[in-house]
């Protein structure tokens, strides 16, 4: 039994709920929150009691984030707290950062009302991290940070797609997200990393006052579900296979016994689902092994989805179909899955198949999709940037140039032809959550063990305050 009774998971993005309502389809609803609910259980079932603490949202777009708890049904020993702060409606995470203080003050009086604050906080992405950081400063209370991604990298890619730096500024708040990064670093107990590349790349970026080489910096793998995502058939597989052949059943060139390539990406530019399109459309061999199925969430029609609607995935979905052309319906094909079982099973029966998972990502900081892909039996093809480099260094997949058309329709080929299914069942051994959690409880029991006089700077609040009030 563990020392630590407590932990806080600090996520001041209000997106946790028991039904995982919208989880991955929106930019504030990504990988991270996938992260955080899974590590969460996986401590709670290791005995330890935690606090998944986030914004209150009282909108009626947002009806799921209202009330100021919850929980997941198979953790008892997690909540979801939810506190209001920066007004009711729904704000994009950019938004958020000039309601921290309060959002740490809120935390502060909700715990100080229960006598019982947490041994350790956890923190996660810039906006968690400078609140464990203000915590810190208020209770003592140790944090470790996982940044998930860092702001000073996606600055530099949005300057290089041609964005003023100005605008890039007003829309992303670089300035700020990057201080906070900073001071997370350095009044972290430790900082996680996803993967070696992660702790000795991307921290060595010029903008961060990091040493990656520090014994501060922990590089522990995130998991999968494994109870979602593996090969073993179910009896609710079957409704997903008949959905899926309905929608093959309109082409008017039969296609259903051919595999698919696989994209499961939230519509976001960087995830890269063009380049693959026009790898497919491209090579007339590639386009006759398989059929391009593309997941998407919530969009039944995507016609009408992009009729109606302005958003960025809106405008990606154009790009597609309008690229695509008569292929879509006739070789390309979207799906509306709503939910990580459903999704599994698609993949359990594109399995059977012989298809195969594609991540073409323009930079991919780790790579669940990948593993959970993979562990339903799909073989896997991933960008060569970021974490699936690691991921698939022992050949468990091919590794593709996001950028290289003609690479991309190369591998699928091979994946489709030489791949099988055993390289992807042994890479998804490798991955739990279980195991994710027990690194974490080491390394924080470590810390509180340890612990030093971190005393926070009142200079370094004092900056980031005078920063956010210029907004």
């Amino acid at each position: 039994m563990s020392e630590v009774k407590k932990i806080a998971f600090f996520n001041p993005q209000g997106n946790f709920d028991k039904n995982d309502s919208h989880l991955t389809e929106h930019s504030d609803f990504g990988g991270q929150l996938v992260y955080v609910k899974e590590l969460a259980n996986s401590l709670g079932e290791l005995g330890v009691e935690v606090d998944i603490i986030t914004r209150q949202i009282i909108d009626e777009k947002w009806p799921e984030f209202s009330e100021p708890y919850d929980y997941y049904p198979d953790a008892p020993n997690v909540r979801i707290i939810r506190l209001p702060f920066g007004g009711e409606k729904f704000l994009r995470k950019e938004d958020l950062w000039t309601y921290l203080p309060d959002y740490v003050e809120k935390i502060y009086e909700f715990y100080k009302s229960e006598s019982n604050f947490p041994d350790f906080v956890t923190t996660h992405y810039g906006d968690g991290g400078i609140s464990g950081v203000i915590f810190l400063a208020k209770t003592g209370i140790p944090f470790s940070f996982t940044a998930h991604s860092l702001g000073a990298w996606k600055m530099d890619k949005v300057l290089s797609s041609g964005m003023m730096i100005e605008e890039a500024e007003k829309k992303y708040r670089f300035s700020i997200r990057i201080l906070a990064e900073n001071l997370s670093i350095k009044y972290a107990s430790f900082i996680v990393c996803s993967t070696s590349q992660e702790r000795y790349e991307q921290y060595s970026h010029k903008l961060y006052n990091a040493d990656p080489y520090s014994e501060k910096f922990k590089v522990i793998s995130p998991g999968i579900n494994h109870r979602i995502f593996n090969p073993t058939r179910k009896p609710e597989d079957e409704k997903i296979k008949k959905y899926v052949e309905l929608i093959l059943s309109k082409a008017p060139i039969k296609r259903e016994k051919l595999p698919f390539i696989i994209m499961s990406s939230r519509l976001d530019r960087k995830k890269n689902h063009i380049a693959v399109v026009k790898a497919f459309i491209s090579d007339d061999e590639l386009n006759k092994k398989a059929n391009l199925l593309i997941v998407l969430r919530g969009v039944d029609n995507v016609f009408d989805y992009i009729s109606k609607n302005n958003s960025e995935e809106a405008t990606i979905l154009k790009e597609i179909v309008e690229y695509a052309g008569n292929e879509i319906g006739k070789s390309i094909f979207f799906a509306n899955i709503s939910d990580q079982n459903n999704l599994a099973s698609l993949y359990r029966s594109a399995a059977e198949k012989g298809s195969v998972f594609i991540l073409p990502a323009l930079y991919e900081p780790f790579g669940l999709a990948i593993v959970e892909a993979a562990a339903c039996g799909l073989k896997v093809i991933a960008t060569k940037n970021g974490g699936p480099a690691e991921i698939l260094s022992n050949g468990e997949g091919l590794l593709i140039d996001p950028e290289d058309i003609t690479d991309i329709a190369r591998k699928t080929k091979v994946a489709l032809s030489q791949f099988d299914t055993n390289r992807s069942l042994a890479l998804a051994q490798k991955f739990s959550w279980s195991n994710t959690a027990r690194e974490y409880l080491k390394n924080i029991e470590n810390a509180i063990n340890i612990r030093s006089n971190n005393k926070v700077d009142e200079k370094d609040i004092a900056k980031f305050f005078e920063l956010i009030r210029s907004i």
